[in-house]
């Protein structure tokens, strides 16, 4: 099948339109937006209408739905699979303000996350960048690309709590691991450059001045280089999925006063994140 595909940059995003997400996507339908997502790393549907149910079905037929560590901790019990982003006007931030890529402290961090918007603020801000890190490892210099493969780091969810001012009960756990520098996409083999500021706290085995220097940098470049990155503004009933493995996004909060409301499905990833092997 041929998909109606517009893409936001030349490194990264794609709108797709003509497509209803409230019924389960034909096979060979189903195939060609997994060719998208592949090439195009994010991809945004406009004008859906979903109930929770036809949002978790649309997910699952990516795969088995994660579980976020707060639910693990007894929020939401009645619907653990269910991400709730309630923005107030009293709030004076929001959920993922930091660059990360979605629960990258897990032992398997989730491949996909699929998000649905359905109210947004009056100033109709509340936009979301996404990063290519495909792109962010290719454009770093031969003899940096050599340094990072075979390093590993270090991702503390308590690190992530504390961008929101959260401490934990002595009863609660939130997950911490260390992972590659540089992965292997688990479709394509392709190398990402897999440290983010809002989990990753210190690259292993390397003095913390160096690897704060390092990191410091990384993210400073990644961060203000605009190639490697689109923009997505929403309207209700937008939905946008990325890819965890590729991507990292950051909500801007530049609606303080107003509301912002959406849920997300989360597609959990059944292996850990792989060394990259040149």
């Amino acid at each position: 099948m041929s998909l109606k595909i517009n893409p936001i940059t030349p490194t990264i995003g794609a709108e797709i339109s003509d497509l209803n997400l409230a019924e389960p996507l034909p096979l060979e339908t189903l195939k060609a937006v997994q060719g998208a997502f592949s090439k195009y790393h994010v991809l945004v549907f406009r004008r859906q209408t979903l109930t929770r149910d036809q949002h978790k079905q649309f997910a699952r037929q990516f795969g088995a739905l994660h579980i976020h560590p707060s639910k693990r901790n007894g929020l939401n019990k009645d619907d653990p699979e269910t991400f709730i982003i309630d923005i107030k006007p009293s709030a004076i931030q929001s959920n993922g303000e930091p660059w990360h890529s979605d629960v990258s402290c897990d032992s398997m961090p989730p491949s996909a996350s699929i998000l649905y918007i359905t109210e947004i603020p009056e100033n109709e801000g509340g936009d979301t960048q996404f990063m290519n890190m495909h792109a962010a490892f290719d454009s770093l210099s031969p003899d940096l690309q050599t340094l990072l493969v075979d390093r590993t780091a270090f991702h503390d969810g308590e690190h992530d709590l504390k961008h929101y001012g959260i401490k934990l009960r002595p009863d609660q756990e939130y997950p911490a691991n260390s992972h590659p520098m540089v992965t292997a996409h688990p479709s394509t083999g392709r190398p990402t450059l897999f440290v983010n500021p809002g989990f990753t706290t210190h690259i292993e085995d390397m003095p913390k001045w160096e690897s704060k220097m390092l990191l410091d940098g990384l993210f400073a470049y990644t961060a203000s280089n605009p190639r490697l990155q689109c923009r997505v503004k929403w309207a209700p009933g937008t939905v946008t999925m990325w890819d965890n493995h590729s991507v990292q996004h950051q909500a801007i909060f530049d609606y303080a006063g107003w509301s912002r409301y959406g849920e997300r499905m989360t597609v959990a990833s059944d292996q850990a994140p792989a060394p990259y092997k040149p």
